[in-house]
């Protein structure tokens, strides 16, 4: 047994019911605060310090050690910086991808492992693990996979679908099996009411409560453009910048039959193209192109390079359901998926997420999605077919 587990705990419901699980199976445990966010950027606006005061509070009802890791630099150089940068370039970021890529499966794990020599790490996390969510089938060997846990509609797996693969083989999800609604009644007889009735964060953690406009603009400056009407080249409006606005979203502009949506971004020349009706053609898409995926199954990564393509299924925001494809192999070493029906609003600069039956299998970055170039091509979608 891998006795020896560090609990990454952020002071919510979650983390803090793992470590009890995990306690309970006669694991030492020890938690970890992680700190990513300088408190004194943000004016006291950030929860930080109160998520530390819960995480020490439900440390001390557990009966374990807690111990807090900074990592507020590496975080605004790997997530912060990048999310800016990605914004001025026209595209849409999303920094939990990167935070669970770079900070929580990188950094902590390496602190977790090597520094601190423990066996594991178990994150609060909905997921699962095909090695077992406590690694109780390691001893077996084989390739851990990252399985959809029991509790589909609180399923976590797509922010970690860019996590290092091998960060795998040593992570617990005591979570995996259990409601969310089990977890809160859990909480609740061992003692953590006050975590099992705290609200949930949900949103971009360094925006917090504030609304975003008012947020991007403390570290992007404005920049007037152009809103362009994609049918007529017509200029129907202008806007603050480019970095203001994400695909699909309502622009607001007054005097016209039709609401203009946001069709996509030319960050170049500062113009935001618009289409008039929220089921444009330009705003739906059947072929995206991304950048090269990160596999968390080595199995698929294989039978894409062995044969150029890959049936599987697709998911560009963690709520939506499933939308059946294949990604293929181009000859110019570029990745493409094609969807089997059109989806609307597919967003530059968020991830492609991948998935079979029962895992998810990777994900690639969206670099650029292919406008339908006409009604009939909306209407007539391929028929979806699945195969694992």
């Amino acid at each position: 047994m891998l006795r020896n587990v560090v609990v990454g705990m952020s002071g919510g419901v979650d983390s803090a019911v793992s470590a009890h699980l995990l306690k309970d199976r006669g694991h030492r445990v020890l938690g970890v605060f992680m700190r990513n966010w300088d408190e004194h950027d943000e004016a006291g606006r950030c929860s930080g310090e109160q998520d530390l005061k819960d995480a020490e509070w439900a440390s001390q009802r557990l009966g374990i050690e807690l111990r807090q890791v900074n990592y507020v630099k590496e975080y605004w150089t790997a997530v912060f910086s990048a999310f800016l940068d990605d914004y001025q370039q026209g595209l849409t970021p999303n920094p939990d991808i990167l935070c669970n890529r770079h900070i929580k499966f990188d950094l902590f794990h390496r602190h977790a492992l090597e520094r601190l020599g423990f066996d594991a790490v178990a994150t609060g996390h909905y997921a699962r693990n095909s090695l077992g969510n406590f690694l109780e089938h390691r001893a077996g060997g084989g390739e851990a996979r990252l399985l959809i846990p029991a509790d589909t509609f609180k399923d976590q797996t797509f922010f970690l679908a860019g996590i290092p693969r091998q960060a795998l083989q040593r992570t617990m999800f005591p979570l995996g099996d259990l409601a969310k609604s089990e977890v809160k009644h859990l909480a609740r007889r061992i003692g953590l009411q006050r975590l099992a009735h705290k609200r949930e964060s949900t949103g971009i953690c360094f925006v917090g409560k504030r609304d975003f406009k008012s947020f991007i603009r403390e570290y992007i400056a404005s920049r007037s453009g152009q809103f362009v009407d994609t049918d007529t080249g017509s200029i129907v409006g202008t806007h603050e910048g480019i970095h203001q606005w994400t695909v699909g979203q309502r622009c607001r502009l007054g005097s016209f039959l039709q609401p203009y949506f946001v069709a996509r971004k030319e960050a170049s020349s500062n113009t935001i193209y618009v289409a008039a009706g929220h089921d444009h053609p330009a705003l739906l898409s059947t072929r995206i192109h991304i950048e090269a995926p990160n596999w968390l199954c080595a199995q698929s990564q294989q039978r894409l390079a062995a044969t150029g393509s890959l049936r599987c299924r697709f998911r560009f925001q963690h709520t939506k359901p499933l939308v059946d494809c294949c990604i293929r192999f181009c000859p110019d070493g570029q990745f493409e998926v094609l969807l089997d029906a059109p989806l609307r609003a597919i967003t530059p600069g968020q991830y492609a997420v991948f998935y079979d039956e029962v895992a998810c299998l990777g994900a690639g970055r969206i670099m650029s999605a292919d406008a339908l170039t006409s009604r009939q091509e909306q209407q007539e979608p391929r028929v979806q077919t699945i195969t694992s």
